[in-house]
C-alpha cells in the first residue's frame, strides 16, 4: 500500500481575503512551504523570501499568493521514508495559541528533557537567566517565536541539528550570540528570536562537531591558512 502525501490540498479563507489571518493559519502555510522545500520545489532563497513574508503576513490575502503554487491539485505523489530521523519532532496539529512565559529574576528558569515548546514563548531574566534545553523538545509548530528581554541576565538555548534561527534582538550594552548550528535541513523548524539585552545576552548553541567533521574542518584551515601567509 503507497503511502499518500500528508500535504494540504488547499490553504486559503474560506470567505473572505481580507480576513485576519490566524496562528494556525500561519503554521499550515509554514508546513507547506517547508515540504515544498523538502521536495525540491523551492529553492533555498525562495524559501527565506517566503519565509520572511509570513512572518509579516496579516490577512488571508497575504497568505494565499505563499502557497497558490504549491498547493496539491491531482494525485499525491508517494512520499519516501527519510534516509535517517531528524534530530527535531514537529507537532502538525493546530498550535494551541496559549503563550507560554518563563521569568528569572534574582534566579533562574530552566526547561530541559521531553517537553513542549510553544510558538509563541517569552522569556524574561532580570539579574538572573532562563536557560531552554530543546536537544529533545516537541516543536509546538514549524516557526516558533521566542521573545523578551534580557537586563543584567541571559537567555540560553540549545538546539538540536538542522534547526534554523533567525536573530531579530536589540542589543544596548549587551548582544546575541549564535554558533555551531551547520546548514538548515529542510522541513526543520525555525526559531525567530525577538526582544532586547540590555547589559544581558543571548546566546544560542547547536551540537558541536563530530570528531570526523573537526578534523576536516581543521584540515580545511590549515590549508587556508598555509595558501594566506604565503608571500
Amino acid at each position: 500500500m503507497t503511502e499518500q502525501s500528508l500535504e494540504p490540498t488547499h490553504v486559503g479563507p474560506v470567505a473572505g481575503g481580507h480576513l485576519r489571518a490566524s496562528d494556525a493559519d500561519r503554521d499550515q502555510v509554514a508546513e507547506v512551504m517547508s515540504m515544498a522545500f523538502a521536495e525540491g520545489r523551492l529553492s533555498r532563497e525562495e524559501y527565506d523570501e517566503r519565509l520572511d513574508a509570513l512572518l509579516k503576513a496579516k490577512t488571508f490575502d497575504d497568505l494565499v499568493g505563499l502557497t497558490r503554487d504549491l498547493v496539491v491539485v491531482g494525485t499525491p505523489a508517494p512520499v519516501t521514508a527519510p534516509a535517517e530521523r531528524p534530530a527535531y519532532a514537529v507537532e502538525h496539529g493546530a498550535p494551541s495559541g496559549d503563550v507560554d512565559r518563563m521569568v528569572g529574576i534574582f534566579g533562574g528558569a530552566e526547561r530541559k528533557g521531553k517537553w513542549r515548546i510553544r510558538s509563541r514563548t517569552q522569556a524574561y531574566a532580570l539579574f538572573g537567566g532562563v536557560d531552554l534545553d530543546l536537544r529533545e523538545a516537541v516543536f509546538e509548530s514549524q516557526v516558533v517565536e521566542i521573545s523578551g528581554f534580557w537586563c543584567f541576565g541571559g537567555l540560553e538555548i540549545k538546539v538540536p541539528a538542522g534547526v534554523e534561527v533567525r536573530d531579530q534582538t536589540s542589543g544596548i550594552f549587551g548582544g546575541t550570540e549564535i554558533r555551531d548550528l551547520g546548514e538548515p535541513q529542510p522541513g526543520a523548524p525555525v526559531i525567530v528570536l525577538k526582544g532586547v539585552t540590555l547589559f544581558g545576552g543571548v546566546s544560542v548553541k547547536g551540537p558541536k562537531p563530530d570528531r570526523k567533521t573537526r578534523k576536516a574542518l581543521g584540515r580545511s584551515a590549515h590549508g587556508c591558512g598555509g595558501h594566506g601567509h604565503g608571500r
